[in-house]
This record gives structure tokens, C-alpha cells and sequence, in this order.
């Protein structure tokens, strides 16, 4: 049976050095639920070490936790990644990583942990994470798909790292899934403020890099379960599959 899934998919853990060290990966599962989330995605600054950890946090609860990644291209867009399996999001994170100059001075961009399903530090992740990778925007998109994902423009209405506020357009040529904007924007003001999407689907997620960020942005997305195949229906307004706007 189709029904209303309220998903926000774009939240950081302690991961990203822009993120607070509470955004821990149980932390993150008790917020979501106390918001009466349905699914949610982990999409840490071009890493995914705590996804797994989000996903142990959350089972033998009703949060569907949906592998993701936020990347970064050579132009400095971000772009969401989403992967129906682990083992897809850990093929793109080996890219990412080639392609990824730097390393992290903690003094600041902050600390990168990486944090089990129990709150135990596993480890620092010592890349520069908050920096660009190397990888052009259209093959960072063609990567992602290649490897059975979906890609979302992030906070289109940004002026910092966005599509728009970096290239001050979206090629005609690239392949998005849907576009992301921010909840102050919302999705009917989006749709006034950019004429330009009309042609794609629109999401807004919070972007939680806090913990009282989660769900503060919300879609309500309606499927049938809550899987990568679904959203993907539902961007494409499949077999009764679609966006609440």
C-alpha cells in the first residue's frame, strides 16, 4: 500500500568537521525518531565511515536509514549520493578518496570522528574532508549512477556550493534525479523563486548539522516501501509513486 513517508535525507554526523560532535550515529537515530521520521540519509562530507554505524544504531526500530554521501566536485557543488547498498556507496567513497588532496587540521575545520553504534570513537578521519575533490560535477554524477545511485543538487538556493551559486546555472546535459532546496526557500517558494525547476523534482531536507536541526526539513514523499527503487519512482512520478508539494 502507497502511503506518506516523511523523509529527510541530508543530515551530517560528527563525521563532517562541520557537523557538532554530539551528531553522533545513535544520537542521530533517537533524534529522527523523536521527529516521527520515517527514513532519513547519512550524507557526511565526501566520506560514509559512520553510515554503517547509523544503520547498526537503527535496527530493531522502524527508521529506514538509506546509505548517502554529500561530494563535492571540482567546482565546488555539492551534490547528494544515494545507494540502495553499503557496498555501492564504499565503491564511490574509494573514487571520492583518489581524488580527494589534503588533510584535515582539526585546529580548524574541526574533528572528523568516526563513532560506532554505541558512541565509541573508532577512529579520526585525517583527510580534508571539507575540501573539493578533483572530479568535474558531470562525472562525479555519471559515477554515481553508474553504480545504480541517485543524485540530488544540494540547497539549490545557496550561494555557497551550490549548482546555481557556483555555475549560475544547471547544464542541460546533466543527469540530476532531483533538486534540493532548503527549508527556509520551502518547496512553493522555490517553484516562485526559480522558474527555471520547473522540469525537476524538488525536495527539502534540513542539511542537520545539529541536532536540533533534524527534521526541521521535511518531504513527505509517497511510496510503497522505503527503498532507493521507490524514491526513484517517485522523482519520476511512477505508478503512483510521488513528491507532496
Amino acid at each position: 500500500m502507497i502511503r506518506a513517508f516523511r523523509c529527510d535525507l541530508h543530515m551530517h554526523t560528527c563525521l563532517s568537521p562541520c557537523a557538532d560532535l554530539e551528531m553522533s550515529p545513535r544520537a542521530l537515530v533517537r533524534k529522527s525518531i523523536d521527529e516521527r521520521l520515517d527514513i532519513i540519509a547519512v550524507c557526511d562530507h565526501n566520506a560514509s565511515e559512520n553510515v554503517r554505524y547509523t544503520i547498526k544504531a537503527a535496527e530493531g526500530t522502524n527508521l529506514i536509514v538509506l546509505p548517502g554521501m554529500e561530494v563535492t566536485s571540482s567546482e565546488e557543488v555539492h551534490v547528494l549520493a544515494f545507494f540502495e547498498s553499503q557496498e555501492n556507496l564504499l565503491k564511490l567513497q574509494d573514487i571520492v578518496y583518489a581524488h580527494l588532496p589534503g588533510k584535515n587540521d582539526e585546529a580548524i575545520f574541526g574533528c572528523q570522528a568516526i563513532v560506532n553504534e554505541l558512541d565509541e570513537v573508532e577512529g579520526l578521519n585525517e583527510r580534508l574532508l571539507i575540501g573539493a575533490t578533483g572530479i568535474p560535477l558531470d562525472q562525479i554524477v555519471g559515477r554515481i549512477h553508474e553504480l545504480g545511485g541517485l543524485v540530488i543538487a544540494s540547497h539549490i538556493d545557496r550561494e555557497g556550493f551550490s549548482l546555481l551559486g557556483q555555475l549560475g546555472f544547471i547544464p542541460s546535459d546533466l543527469a540530476l534525479d532531483a533538486v534540493e532546496v532548503s527549508p527556509r526557500t520551502g518547496l512553493k517558494g522555490a517553484r516562485t523563486r526559480f522558474p527555471e525547476l520547473a522540469a525537476y523534482p524538488l525536495v527539502v531536507f534540513s542539511d542537520a548539522h545539529r541536532l536540533g536541526e533534524v527534521g526541521q526539513g521535511v518531504t513527505k514523499i509517497y511510496l510503497e516501501r522505503g527503498t532507493l527503487s521507490e524514491l526513484k519512482m517517485a522523482f519520476e512520478k511512477r505508478h503512483g509513486r510521488y513528491i507532496q508539494e
